[in-house]
């Protein structure tokens, strides 16, 4: 006997959307073994029990790239399930406080403007947060 509804883990992931004071937003490429391996992403990661979501934020920016950042607003949440797995994605508008982004969970970090953005193999979640931001233009609070 087979359970067709399999229920599909689901995660809570805060996303920095984050600005330099040239108006760029960084974007790191994901290693090319695991999971969504070798796409773009803007960086982020999992919720931790007990953590709110810009402690989720600043601790995942300060792991993955050793740079130190300011949550400052709430951008867009996304709902997207992948055959593997459910996500939320909580979106933040981020601004770069010190330090230069390193690949210490990642293969590559660019400061790219919001025009390049699209040059880029981005998660398909991903892509509801590119049209905001597009949309939107370059954020103001930078």
């Amino acid at each position: 006997m087979t359970i067709e509804n399999t229920q599909v883990p689901h995660k809570l992931i805060g996303v920095a959307v984050l600005w330099n004071q040239q108006g760029q937003i960084l974007i790191d490429r994901r290693p090319p073994k695991g999971v969504l391996g070798g796409l773009w992403e803007f960086p982020g990661g999992k919720m931790e029990p007990g953590e709110t979501m810009e402690e989720c934020i600043q601790r995942e920016i300060l792991e993955e790239l050793g740079i130190d950042i300011e949550v400052v607003e709430h951008l867009i949440t996304i709902d997207h399930t992948y055959t593997h797995l459910r996500v939320t994605l909580n979106v933040h508008h981020c601004r770069h406080i010190g330090g230069t982004p390193q690949t210490l969970e990642c293969d590559e970090v660019r400061w790219v403007h919001l025009n390049e953005l699209e040059n880029f193999t981005f998660p398909e979640a991903n892509a509801e947060v590119i049209d905001v931001i597009q949309e939107n233009g370059v954020w103001q609070g930078i």
